[in-house]
């Protein structure tokens, strides 16, 4: 009967209890949510975090946030609604997942010569960006020139420049296509909507997007390298998981970043010049 519980076998597994004991992450986090009196839908609403995540982060199953960074991004976000230190939980999290992201991100740029993909594909996509934005550029300082040679010469001589479109100049930067990373249908965006361009240089983010009657028109990862496009007679509403990851071109003009890396932000655009909601 002691052949199977010798103390020499018990000594070890007590000796290991004190690196699992006390509560998970997923349960301090379910125990602070209920401390404070919140329901799981409360704090997705007031997170962003979708409730099944919710739910399977206090259950401590990390698979559903969809990789170590936006697990670390959710549990801070959650931490943070509940009243908890959302550092503490994330350097547990690091313990238990294999360090920090900035311990990773070296070993993922390293290996030039397995992923060939990742740098191949993104190149071209930097040098279509750069030549759309000057040919972007050229077509504007054209069309200011343009337009203030046409007052001080007359009605003669604007005939002569703008024999393609007089009524609306900005459509003549429109006429090239420019399918993906384009930036020329930002710079001729009608001046009676709000266009809103999203590009993903960095790294990927999730991303949704609404118009002006809540209706949702992306809810997906943008991943890196793409590009989204939305445009809207009255407002268009976005969420951005990642924000320093996501490029802005709205009504035409450059943002740069949505935000700090890892940040999460909330915008709303409107015709005329951009301004965050």
């Amino acid at each position: 009967m002691t052949i199977g519980k010798s103390p020499r076998n018990d000594g070890p597994d007590e000796a290991e209890l004190p690196v699992d004991q006390g509560p998970s992450i997923g349960r301090v986090l379910a125990s602070a949510r209920i401390a404070a009196g919140l329901t799981v839908d409360q704090v997705s609403t007031s997170t962003r975090v979708r409730v099944p995540i919710v739910h399977a982060i206090e259950e401590d199953d990390f698979d559903r946030c969809g990789g170590d960074f936006y697990a670390r991004g959710n549990i801070r976000l959650l931490a943070r609604a509940v009243g908890v230190d959302g550092d503490a939980l994330i350097a547990r999290y690091d313990a238990a997942h294999g360090g920090s992201p900035a311990s990773k991100r070296p070993t993922q740029l390293m290996p030039d010569t397995g992923p060939m993909r990742v740098s191949d594909h993104r190149r071209p996509n930097w040098t279509a960006a750069m030549v759309a934005a000057i040919v972007a550029v050229v077509a504007l300082i054209g069309f200011n020139l343009f337009s203030g040679s046409s007052r001080d010469a007359g009605a003669g001589s604007a005939s002569a420049p703008l024999p393609s479109g007089a009524a609306s100049p900005v459509t003549a930067s429109a006429q090239p296509p420019a399918p993906e990373t384009s930036l020329a249908p930002i710079a001729a965006a009608p001046a009676d909507k709000v266009t809103v361009k999203l590009v993903a240089e960095k790294d990927k983010s999730w991303v949704t997007a609404k118009d002006s009657k809540g209706k949702s028109l992306f809810s997906n990862n943008l991943e890196s390298g793409q590009d989204q496009t939305f445009t809207d007679p009255k407002k268009i509403t976005l969420v951005i998981g990642n924000a320093g990851a996501v490029h802005l071109y709205v009504n035409g003009k450059d943002l740069g970043p949505a935000g700090a890396e890892g940040q999460v932000v909330h915008l709303t655009y409107t015709p005329g010049d951009p301004q965050a909601g």
